[in-house]
């Protein structure tokens, strides 16, 4: 059995976080902006743990359409986190990384596992037919997520953990919402079937041609709310963080629920565009995203969804000890050269 604190043999260098930083630049424009605002001692776990994410995501997504090839990727990269946490990383860079964020920080396995059950669950086809399925697969693509950043923070109680895993699952509702139309091209659905239905939509014929109108609209718009729903309730967990970690995370929030509020802008139509939130408007997210980074812990009795109980139970269940954290200091001109420069290479490639 793998020990989940095995000390590693192969630490990862700057060299490594440096090829995982380029990762997470190429995959989330979004989460690297944010990134920016995080202390460096948690900056770069965070990387290190995307960049993993990021080359499973891609793993299985090469060979999508094969079911053989992607059960030897899933087998693959179950081998590779094995022998993460059993301390002799694979020659790889992100494997590198992560086997030292699991030493430090404790990480547990069980969420990793969980983000590859997740992916596994893309390969087989799985039908999501009411809310609680799409939770079933966000807690495990996102709330995950979600639950590692709070373990990476010292944020490991049942009720910071729960909000985590609110946020992440949220930030997974947006992603389906801003996705339909890309989803349904590649034959994926992740709206609630029952709600198609409720709304007059077969959804088998809808995915043989996939169109917009009201009733597609109403279904988006009610998923729409119910990430609204969980990113009020990460709101208590975000003011509940280390002070010097509040503003990077606030980012990722704002920034990801803008995403919906950009949906609602074209219609709700993500049939026929994808939402994109302008470089200006992100700008203008700083503001609220500054003014709610010393905001101090709300308490919020709601309970972890259901779903993602057994993620906040396998932090919990970890208990290590909290670190103190240097002091982040004023990074949002960081954010917003970032975002400068993002906008520039924009408009690069629209040239091309």
């Amino acid at each position: 059995m793998s020990n989940p604190i095995a000390s590693s043999t192969a630490h990862a260098s700057a060299a490594d976080i440096a090829a995982c930083r380029d990762l997470l630049r190429c995959g989330s424009r979004s989460f690297y902006a944010a990134s920016f605002l995080l202390p460096q001692r948690f900056r770069d776990p965070a990387i290190a743990l995307y960049a993993f994410c990021r080359i499973a995501d891609d793993a299985i997504d090469c060979v999508e359409g094969d079911p053989v090839a992607q059960a030897a990727a899933l087998a693959m990269l179950h081998e590779r986190l094995d022998r993460i946490y059993d301390g002799c990383p694979s020659d790889d860079p992100a494997d590198r990384a992560l086997a030292d964020v699991v030493v430090n920080f404790a990480m547990p396995k069980r969420l990793l596992e969980a983000l590859l059950e997740g992916f596994q669950w893309d390969a087989e086809g799985r039908r999501y037919e009411d809310l609680s399925g799409v939770y079933d697969y966000s807690a495990r693509v996102a709330g995950t997520v979600g639950a590692m950043m709070a373990t990476l923070m010292g944020a490991r109680s049942a009720e910071l953990v729960a909000r985590a895993c609110d946020l992440g699952v949220a930030m997974q509702l947006t992603n389906i919402c801003r996705d339909v139309g890309e989803d349904a091209r590649n034959g994926r659905l992740y709206l609630p079937r029952q709600w198609m239905r409720e709304a007059g939509i077969d959804p088998d014929e809808w995915l043989k041609h996939p169109v917009f109108n009201a009733s597609l609209a109403s279904v988006v718009q009610r998923l729409l709310r119910a990430a609204d729903t969980l990113y009020q309730r990460s709101d208590a967990g975000i003011a509940g963080l280390p002070m010097n970690c509040r503003a990077g995370i606030n980012a990722a929030r704002y920034l990801y629920s803008e995403i919906g509020r950009q949906v609602e802008r074209q219609g709700l139509d993500s049939i026929s565009r994808r939402a994109v939130v302008p470089v200006p408007r992100k700008l203008q997210l700083l503001a609220p995203i500054l003014g709610t980074v010393v905001l101090t812990p709300r308490y919020v009795s709601a309970p972890a969804l259901a779903e993602t109980r057994f993620l906040v139970d396998a932090v919990v269940a970890a208990t290590p000890k909290n670190a103190a954290s240097p002091r982040a200091g004023n990074r949002v001109i960081w954010v917003l050269e970032l975002f400068e420069q993002l906008e520039e290479r924009e408009r690069a490639l629209s040239l091309r």
